[in-house]
């Protein structure tokens, strides 16, 4: 049975109960997001999460693979208990039944099918993207996803010091060094130009943009952005 500290917040509890990374045994971020989430908690909200199940593409593990867990999910739904909650992964994830859950198959290296999901989840009040990590596919969601983020809704990019060798691409400008300079300047920088002027389309609907390091230490990489919407 998994010791949990009774001095964590209640999502780091849940967290380390479930064994997902977010809590106080990895990487942490449950000790940010029990402060961010708390005037959401006890709303009928919209919560979507990207990346369910730690491996896959991104590991070179098939997209077909076999899922029997969600650990991140399990959570959400236990700290949510208004909110309905929507998984999006490349792999299938429709065996998990629960009435406040729906799970979407999406493969984030296709813009098109990024839209098409985007459109299937609707409006949204939080999302979470823990998914391939790779900078592209990061960008990728982002564009087709904030737009749906509701007025005062945040979205957060996890994981931002490490991508996949099998899915980013040379040249591209990595998530990480993109909200850092947006939350100095107030305006994104990008390697290819369309993706840039995309970016600073949405610029006006963000209200606050901050970049945490990992482990919430200053001497470390970027790995962690919240993104508010106005």
């Amino acid at each position: 049975m998994a010791i949990v500290s009774s001095s964590a917040g209640p999502l780091t509890q849940l967290a380390d109960r479930f064994g997902s990374d977010k809590g106080s045994r990895k990487h942490r971020y449950t000790e940010l997001y029990d402060l961010l989430f708390l005037p959401f908690r006890d709303r009928p909200i919209t919560f979507l999460e990207m990346g369910l199940l730690i491996g896959g593409p991104e590991h070179g593990i098939d997209a077909s693979r076999e899922t029997r867990d969600a650990p991140s999910v399990r959570m959400w739904l236990e700290y949510f208990r208004e909110a309905q909650v929507i998984g999006l992964d490349i792999s299938d994830f429709s065996w998990f039944d629960h009435p406040r859950f729906r799970s979407i198959q999406c493969d984030m290296d296709d813009r098109a099918n990024m839209a098409d999901a985007a459109q299937m989840i609707g409006s949204f009040d939080i999302a979470i993207d823990d998914a391939s990590h790779a900078s592209h596919h990061q960008q990728n969601a982002f564009l087709e996803l904030f737009p749906k983020l509701n007025s005062g809704g945040l979205y957060i990019i996890e994981d931002l010091r490490w991508q996949p060798e099998t899915y980013e691409r040379k040249g591209i400008t990595k998530t990480a060094a993109l909200f850092s300079g947006f939350a100095a300047t107030r305006s994104f920088s990008h390697s290819d130009p369309a993706t840039e002027t995309a970016l600073q389309a949405l610029a006006p609907d963000i209200s606050g943009c901050f970049v945490f390091q990992a482990h919430f230490t200053k001497t470390r990489r970027d790995q962690l952005a919240v993104i508010q919407k106005v």
